[in-house]
């Protein structure tokens, strides 16, 4: 029986913080370096555990995969050669995005690979991504409902499709861009608004001729064209916005907050939480620092700030599609009403998150009204009264949500399970402690 940790109320959260690499990009920078005609070096890599699963996945595949220090690996691709049959199971955990990317990078190989994951995991949709996969010419078992775990038996002779996905996910578009890549021919993806583009830069990185072109309104379109080989690069892994995320909202809602998270990735399809945050009120400073990966660095400062509800506009979605917990968190300190609309796909990420984050808040004392696609918050104009238990249903961004929360809501915050949080952020609790945070078990 595990107990629950608790996050007490601190007078100050304050102190300078190196942003951890960015999950996304690390989990791309794995797969693109062990498809490469060659040996790549990676430094800044995030180890949380969904990433780490994603070497394993690709050593199992043929790569080699070494890591050489801390936050610092050495991959050796397949090359010409491609991936081969695994052994084993490949388990991915927790990660969805390991999980979906994978299943299309293994897709154009004459392989074939069984795909498991926790129970969380198990639980998430995956014939979004299994859908265009079998139009273009992959094979899958399943027990009919799309969900792992999977049977892939990939092909060298893919047909390429054009294809506009259902959800406006950087998932989906990823998956069939990378079966793309060995498709006969070019594979297109129209979107019917932008998401996270981090494979397509990084594809560009390793010498991939990809293309991104208007497709009317809001829409674009990404093609690749088939046959293409990656070649080896020596890069760095940009901080995590996401990650960044919830050390800005401590220093937001404290009562004596000044943070700096350095080394943060800038990307316009990554910052929509903190443009939220800016319409809210959050006085955000950005001092530019250079590029990694093809992305542009910067060091986010923030501090204390009175906080104002909004509706946030449906356009911000996208780009913030993982910080809705935290946001709701700095919602509930805001004076009036925050409206949360247009983020249905919320309800099949590592849990139901609109669900999760409704319970967070009101075991909390904060008025929320759950809607199918978002919910909407009474801000308490101050700290909320907090004093709750939250359930985290196996989800790492409930869990630091509620924990960020309790450093200055007006009496602790308690989640039932921090096990998760290492997923994606393993320095999580050494950051908050840093910065004055006091979490403890019990």
């Amino acid at each position: 029986m595990r107990l629950a940790w608790t996050s007490y109320p601190v007078p100050r959260f304050q102190g300078a913080i190196r942003a951890p690499g960015d999950k996304s990009c690390s989990h791309r920078a794995l797969m693109f370096a062990g498809l490469a005609d060659g040996t790549s070096e990676i430094s800044g890599l995030l180890e949380g555990e969904d990433v780490i699963n994603t070497a394993k996945a690709m050593a199992a595949l043929g790569a080699s995969v070494e890591q050489t220090g801390p936050g610092k690996w050495t991959v050796k691709g397949v090359g010409k050669a491609g991936l081969s049959s695994p052994a084993q199971d490949i388990d991915f955990g927790n990660s969805g995005t390991g999980s979906r990317l994978m299943m299309g990078l293994m897709a154009g190989y004459p392989i074939t690979a069984r795909l498991v994951g926790d129970a969380s995991l198990s639980k998430r949709p995956m014939n979004r991504v299994i859908k265009p996969l079998e139009q273009m010419g992959a094979r899958f078992e399943h027990d009919g409902r799309g969900m792992l775990p999977i049977t892939l038996h990939g092909s060298d002779a893919l047909t390429p499709i054009d294809f506009e996905p259902e959800q406006a996910s950087a998932q989906v578009k990823s998956c069939v861009l990378l079966a793309g890549l060995n498709a006969r021919g070019t594979t297109s993806v129209t979107e019917s608004r932008p998401t996270r583009d981090h494979t397509e830069k990084m594809l560009r990185g390793f010498g991939v001729k990809i293309s991104t072109r208007p497709a009317g309104g809001v829409r674009q379109c990404v093609s690749i064209e088939g046959g293409q080989t990656l070649q080896p690069v020596d890069t760095s892994i940009p901080g995590d916005p996401s990650s960044a995320a919830f050390l800005i909202a401590g220093a937001l809602i404290s009562p004596s907050g000044g943070v700096v998270v350095e080394g943060v990735m800038s990307n316009e399809t990554r910052d929509g939480f903190f443009q939220a945050a800016a319409m809210m009120g959050a006085g955000l400073g950005a001092e530019e620092m250079g590029d990694a990966a093809g992305e542009r660095l910067v060091d986010l400062q923030a501090a204390t700030a009175s906080l104002r509800g909004r509706s946030i506009p449906e356009t911000l979605v996208a780009s913030m599609i993982d910080e809705f917990p935290i946001l709701s968190v700095i919602a509930a300190f805001a004076e009036g009403e925050t409206v949360v609309s247009g983020a249905e796909e919320l309800r099949v990420k590592e849990s139901d998150r609109i669900a999760a984050t409704v319970a967070m808040l009101r075991v909390n004392g904060v008025e929320v009204e759950e809607r199918a696609d978002g919910f909407v918050v009474q801000g308490c104009g101050g700290p909320p009264p907090g004093g709750g238990l939250v359930e985290t249903h196996h989800d790492h961004r409930i869990a630091m949500s509620a924990l960020v929360m309790g450093t200055a809501a007006q009496k602790p915050v308690s989640i039932d399970d921090p096990g998760m949080i290492a997923t994606s952020y393993p320095d999580f609790m050494a950051h908050m402690a840093e910065l004055g945070a006091d979490i403890r078990e019990g």
